[in-house]
């Protein structure tokens, strides 16, 4: 955890490392498992047990996360993984795995969850930034270890809790984190809003009762079968709502990128 106080803004921070592996196209492709790629920092202690984004009353596992301490505090913070993307040359947006758990929950939308338990809640902002473009620096040719206009989006963003404060304002429109280390709003609780423990997601399941879109679907092998995701020993998902988008001018290798985001809690003064 970073502690920041610009602009009379007391931030927390979490930085969340995600990687992409790419593999040549290939008629007779029959890969069936995945190998959890993508990482992250786990910082902090005590905090709210993450609940069901769309059961908010509901406990779960999913794993250990990155976290912040304090009365307002970051939780938990989906990993944003992705499949080994087939490398085209067209139609090159691809989508990150849905959230899974280790318990008998089924797959949700990717999520972050945050919990204001401070006496007096002047509100709060949640941002995200991208801190570094997608590269390998492996790459022998200097100018090709970036996935130049690379750009990850965040979509059918929107907020949940069991609680009873009014809910904090979400961002619907898609977010793409267009231009390298600027913040970008997420949400937003005005003074006396947002209080308790929130989730935020991107996407959401077909069986959510809260009227949102489906963003999941079962994630298919080239010969139709169901993909086991190694981590979770579950058939993964996709979640449409969290894409990579790569310009098809950009040169893709068949080796794995990687970059940070950074996800930022602020007490509004």
């Amino acid at each position: 955890m970073r502690l920041k106080i610009p602009f009379q803004l007391t931030m927390v921070t979490v930085v969340c490392l995600i990687s992409v592996s790419f593999k040549q196209e290939v008629s007779f492709a029959t890969a069936d498992t995945l190998d959890g790629s993508g990482s992250v920092t786990v910082t902090g202690s005590d905090h709210t047990k993450p609940i069901d984004p769309e059961n908010p009353g509901t406990t779960v596992d999913p794993g250990e996360s990155p976290n912040t301490t304090g009365p307002l505090r970051i939780d938990y913070v989906s990993a944003l993984n992705f499949n080994k993307a087939i490398i085209k040359k067209n139609e090159r947006t691809y989508e990150a795995l849905a959230q899974q758990f280790f318990d008998e929950t089924e797959p949700r939308g990717s999520y972050i969850q945050i919990t204001d338990q401070r006496g007096s809640s002047t509100g709060w902002t949640l941002q995200v930034k991208q801190n570094t473009q997608f590269h390998n620096p492996v790459i022998q040719k200097q100018e090709e270890q970036t996935l130049v206009g690379a750009y990850l989006s965040l979509d059918k963003g929107w907020a949940n809790s069991s609680g009873d404060s009014q809910a904090p304002t979400v961002t619907r429109e898609t977010i793409g984190l267009n231009a390298i280390n600027t913040a970008y709003e997420v949400a937003t609780a005005s003074p006396g809003t947002g209080r308790g423990v929130w989730t935020i997601a991107f996407g959401a399941s077909e069986a959510n009762s809260n009227q949102q879109s489906a963003t999941l679907k079962p994630l298919k092998d080239s010969d139709g079968k169901a993909v086991i995701d190694e981590v979770y020993k579950k058939p993964a998902y996709t979640n449409s709502a969290v894409s990579l988008t790569i310009p098809e001018s950009t040169k893709i290798y068949p080796v794995q990128y990687e970059t940070e985001i950074t996800w930022i809690l602020a007490k509004l003064p």
